[in-house]
């Protein structure tokens, strides 16, 4: 997959399948949308291509380097589109013409039934039909994915995600919720209670889920641990008010300082607490490995 940062950089003369949003999260509903720019595009020969508003979002499901990730082997182009005022702005036919046809050379369109575009959101999937034979492009509406009843999207999964209900969230995900990052070297309090952890900063833009602590499944370099992990910033032992996920891994005693994992949280324990003392905090954090240890079928 090529990175294309800048909408107008994007340079492929060639026809192509294109699916427009924000794609925060890249969940089920995202999905579809994707799947069906690959299926046209393998059908016709053509460029499969992601354009992806950024809106700047404080609270976000996914960071740019993590939908990138995802991306990698699904499509041909991941088009960043910065949402300046300048793009806001665009009329709504104008979009059709100037970047629908002029920028990706559209042979199919494919969006969800809400996709709303240019300047007052005047665009939709009707004004994009109506422009079909004059743009030579095929629109393909997607009907929103549900689960349960419910329509997913990025809203509904962030609200969940603040509600704890982190198992509930990978099943509209797709994929367990997660973050990626550099182990950093921190207090060593793990290292020695005896339970060291792997210790990175969670990303400020990104949703942080209830502080507390999870069962998880961490990857580094290839390979997978499954864990238990805490989120938070360590009550009982500092004032620090940045936010940290700290992962205790089942069978691993490496060095991981410097490298980067990427943490899957599976299953909410509790809640952060401050322990009264050191030797309370021990004993807690030994029952959740216990408990951590249940869930994987660790002996």
């Amino acid at each position: 997959m090529q990175y294309v940062k800048g909408l107008y950089n994007y340079a492929d003369t060639g026809k192509s399948a294109v699916t427009f949003g924000k794609f925060d999260g890249l969940h089920k509903g995202h999905q579809k949308l994707v799947e069906n720019v690959k299926r046209q595009s393998e059908k016709e020969n053509i460029s499969s291509v992601v354009c992806a508003f950024d809106m700047q979002a404080k609270e976000l499901l996914m960071m740019k380097e993590e939908r990138k990730e995802c991306l990698a082997q699904e499509v041909d182009y991941l088009v960043d589109c910065a949402f300046t005022k300048e793009f806001r702005e665009i009329e709504a036919e104008d979009f059709i013409r100037d970047i629908v046809a002029g920028v990706f050379h559209a042979a199919y369109v494919v969006v969800g039934t809400d996709f709303r575009f240019g300047y007052g959101k005047r665009g939709d999937i009707h004004m994009l039909k109506a422009y079909e034979a004059q743009y030579g492009y095929e629109l393909i509406v997607i009907e929103k994915e549900r689960y349960d009843g419910q329509i997913i999207s990025s809203t509904y999964i962030k609200e969940v995600l603040k509600e704890g209900k982190i198992d509930l969230a990978g099943r509209l995900l797709g994929y367990p919720y997660r973050v990626s990052g550099i182990v950093e070297h921190g207090k060593q309090l793990g290292r020695t209670l005896g339970f060291p952890t792997l210790n990175v900063v969670w990303p400020e833009q990104k949703i942080v889920p209830p502080k507390g602590v999870y069962l998880c499944r961490v990857f580094m370099e290839d390979r997978a641990y499954n864990g238990i992990a805490n989120i938070g910033i360590k009550p009982t032992v500092s004032d620090e008010k940045k936010v940290r996920i700290e992962s205790f891994l089942f069978g691993y005693s490496g060095d991981a300082y410097g490298k980067e994992i990427r943490i899957e949280l599976l299953e909410y324990v509790r809640q952060e607490q401050r322990f009264p003392d050191k030797e309370v905090l021990k004993n807690c954090v030994q029952n959740d490995i216990v408990r951590g240890k249940r869930y994987f079928g660790i002996e």
